[in-house]
């Protein structure tokens, strides 16, 4: 079968939402706090988390329907426990991507006006984008950012190793006191994404077969797979870049947005050189709106189906409600409490880790279940992973507790 660029979509909304705070600011830090110490846990959680993430376009594709509709099959109090989740985390990791995407934006364009400025202008342009060309734009927009990203990374690393003459270690670091295994749980919450991006990819995938009839349960494997695995090769190359600019420099990331922007695009400038601040700073940029912009569309998306499934009827224009709820409660959030971007960062990412057992295990049940054809039922090999990945997530969660 021949794959041509209009046959992507939901998998590379999947790496447009991942590759943003846990790439440019979890992954970076990690890199600059314990060189490359965290591979393990990158490549971990990436593997432990790949069948719950796959099972949401799977399990679309295969029934033609979303997750949450599947969630209700499972019990109407499933589908009442990811609403109230969602409810509690929507606003925080809305945020939390927005801040530092206002941060990039001072930092490129100027600071004439303040960050606090920027967030509500960032968030009323992706408000009109999805009001008035909703998925379809959505689609066109993140195949050419991700693209962008994808080169500018790379090479960046790349002239970072040719530039670097002091020996590297890879000796794998297991974070000890409190401060680290915090971090290192919010490093996983959001690697390569929450969770719940599961639910969005359901319905990102029946959102694309509206405009393409040849998108099956094949493509839609193929197409996550492509956006996954480019999400862990960035992911790996921010940890690189931080290794090789930041760790044992004596620098340290500011938990200022405007600074913190500042420091990542020296990061790439560094090694092309001052001319490329501006064309860094801008891929930097499409990285962070992508998932500001993907983020502003699942959320309210996925609220919208959810109400309709728990009250069994459909609400004219509820998309469009929710979006205005989800761009409101932002807001408000950040200019009523502390809005210090390293604290919601940490809240969001934590919160996304111990939630994710809760998805995870959901997930991996609908797609056993009866509700799914039993061609797509999962192989041998994928039980195994899932069963694996269930314990890991749960370990971990209570390890993390525990150190509280």
């Amino acid at each position: 079968m021949r794959f041509n660029l209009k046959q992507f979509g939901p998998g590379l909304l999947f790496a447009g939402a991942a590759i943003g705070v846990s790439h440019l600011v979890q992954s970076t830090r990690a890199g600059a706090d314990f060189g490359f110490g965290l591979v393990w846990a990158l490549i971990l959680v990436n593997l432990f988390k790949y069948p719950f993430f796959q099972f949401g376009p799977r399990y679309a594709l295969a029934t033609g329907e979303s997750l949450l509709d599947g969630y209700k099959r499972l019990g109407k109090g499933v589908l009442l426990a990811y609403f109230i989740l969602s409810i509690a985390t929507m606003f925080t990791i809305q945020l939390a991507v927005t801040i530092v995407t206002a941060g990039l934006a001072s930092s490129i364009f100027g600071d004439f006006i303040s960050v606090e400025s920027w967030t509500l202008v960032l968030l009323s342009i992706c408000f009109c984008i999805l009001a008035l060309g909703k998925y379809p734009l959505l689609d066109r927009l993140m195949k050419w950012i991700v693209i962008t990203l994808s080169i500018s990374t790379i090479a960046a690393v790349t002239m970072a190793l040719t530039d670097f003459n002091a020996s590297i270690s890879f000796q794998q670091v297991l974070p000890a006191n409190s401060l680290e295994i915090g971090f290192l749980i919010a490093f996983m919450g959001w690697m390569p994404a929450p969770l719940d991006i599961s639910i969005w990819q359901s319905l990102w995938a029946l959102e694309k077969t509206k405009e393409s009839k040849d998108y099956d349960v094949k493509t839609s494997i193929f197409d996550f797979n492509v956006g996954f695995i480019a999400a862990i090769i960035l992911g790996l190359g921010f940890i690189a870049l931080g290794a090789l600019v930041m760790y044992h420099s004596g620098e340290t990331f500011s938990s200022s947005a405007t600074e913190f922007s500042n420091q990542l695009i020296a990061m790439y400038s560094k090694n092309f050189g001052s001319w490329s601040y501006l064309i860094i700073g801008i891929a930097a940029f499409a990285a962070m709106f992508s998932t500001t912009l993907s983020t502003l569309d699942a959320s309210p998306r996925s609220m919208d189906k959810a109400v309709e499934l728990l009250f069994n009827g459909s609400f004219k224009k509820g998309y469009l409600i929710w979006l205005l709820v989800l761009v409101i409660g932002t807001l408000l959030i950040f200019f009523l409490l502390n809005s210090e971007m390293g604290f919601l960062i940490k809240i969001a990412t934590i919160l996304s880790f111990l939630t994710a057992p809760f998805y995870a295990i959901a997930n991996y049940r609908l797609i056993c279940s009866r509700h799914t054809p039993k061609q797509w039922h999962p192989s041998i090999k994928m039980h195994i992973l899932s069963w694996l990945g269930i314990v890991f997530l749960i370990g971990f969660s209570i390890w993390y507790l525990n150190t509280l």
